[in-house]
């Protein structure tokens, strides 16, 4: 896997830049979020949020973590489903927990939103008993860093589950795909949020990011076993989901 600190989207640039850059982005694109996310995947991202609820598999009084919660859809997901769990909704941009708050107004006293990185983590060690990360991965600076914090606040027997966008299984599909994801993604963010540079960077870093074999194995390099992961729409995005023991 390349070296994705210093990769913002095609561009080589320091990691404080990084950090930067994607925080401006989703700066920028926080206001229009939930309807982007609509047009750019026609509506599939909330089947695959679906998905990822399904296999998590809640139980009663679990406490879970979601990381790079956006606008808050996997926690409320969550809440709605489950009266007794509670959830803390991490993000590191406070554009996106301000539009995420405004949604999650009758959740709040069960709903805990954290304004902290992937990386760093303000946790003590084995406190969760879920660690979700939706559509987030790609953006963190330092995934690496990232996957061993999530090992370091589950608890032992602790699930990671993981949505992300992914390569697609066949190469026709694959190149429809790159002709949607690399043209129209960035018109579509041009004409509806007036950001065309911001979505071409979140559609070159699902291009940069790893595929569905190599994300399993830095997951086993962290430790976690019994690692599966789910392909969704041939690909386009992938669960995958490990164990702490």
């Amino acid at each position: 896997m390349k070296n994705l600190s210093n990769q913002f989207g095609n561009k080589k640039v320091s990691k404080s830049q990084k950090t930067k850059m994607v925080q401006d982005v989703f700066h920028k694109v926080s206001e229009n979020y939930d309807l982007m996310n609509d047009l750019m995947s026609l509506g599939a991202h909330r089947l695959w949020k679906k998905r990822l609820l399904d296999i998590i598999n809640i139980r009663d009084n679990e406490i879970i973590i979601d990381v790079g919660a956006g606008t808050g859809d996997i926690g409320s997901g969550i809440i709605k489903n489950n009266t007794s769990c509670k959830v803390y909704l991490v993000d590191s941009n406070p554009s996106m927990i301000r539009k995420g708050k405004s949604k999650t107004l009758n959740l709040n006293s069960r709903a805990k939103w954290i304004n902290a990185s992937a990386e760093k983590l303000p946790f003590n060690k084995k406190f969760f008993d879920k660690y979700l990360i939706s559509f987030c991965l790609r953006n963190v600076t330092n995934i690496e860093e990232s996957l061993i914090e999530s090992y370091r606040v589950l608890k032992d027997g602790g699930q990671f589950v993981c949505l992300e966008f992914s390569k697609p299984i066949t190469p026709m599909f694959n190149n429809i795909y790159n002709i949607y994801k690399n043209n129209i993604i960035p018109i579509l963010g041009h004409y509806i949020s007036n950001q065309k540079s911001s979505y071409q960077y979140l559609a070159e870093s699902i291009d940069n990011f790893p595929n569905q074999k190599y994300l399993t194995y830095k997951l086993k390099e962290v430790g976690y076993v019994n690692i599966k992961h789910y392909n969704l729409f041939n690909g386009i995005a992938a669960i995958h989901s490990g164990w702490k023991v």
